[in-house]
């Protein structure tokens, strides 16, 4: 199983926006990350610079987002959804992106799913997909 470390997602992250710059090829989940990327003008910043992203402490500076969490949010929605685990996730987002553009509808799913994690961690319990999906599915059908 594959599990990085902090710096490991970092650098990933950093070395993806590298070849972004450098038009340079890439693999199948970099290009996906690529286009998180893109749509964040406001992380290139950060992303060009990897001993110091590496270095940051993000829970250190409240109010300011972690670039690398919120991107590895985008590409765990993207892989879920690829997916349909858990299930029902591909067409509650689906369904949410009607309603607004996919960068939108990622970031309110963002949110559903952080709840979820934060519920499990407090419960002591697994994560519950179905309330996840649930809640995001509530998103989609609200006005």
């Amino acid at each position: 199983m594959f599990n990085p470390s902090q710096a490991d997602v970092r650098r990933f992250f950093c070395s993806v926006r590298a070849k972004m710059k450098s038009e340079s090829p890439m693999e199948a989940i970099e290009m996906l990350a690529s286009l998180w990327i893109a749509e964040h003008p406001e992380y290139f910043a950060e992303l060009d610079d990897v001993d110091a992203a590496v270095a940051r402490n993000y829970d250190a500076e409240p109010g300011r987002t972690n670039p690398f969490l919120h991107l590895s949010m985008h590409l765990s929605i993207s892989e879920q959804c690829s997916v349909d685990s858990p299930r029902g996730i591909r067409q509650a987002v689906e369904l949410l992106a009607r309603k607004r553009d996919l960068h939108d509808a990622h970031h309110e799913v963002m949110e559903c799913l952080g709840t979820m994690l934060w519920e499990s961690q407090r419960s002591g319990r697994p994560p519950d997909g179905n309330a996840y999906v649930a809640a995001v599915q509530r998103r989609a059908t609200q006005d």
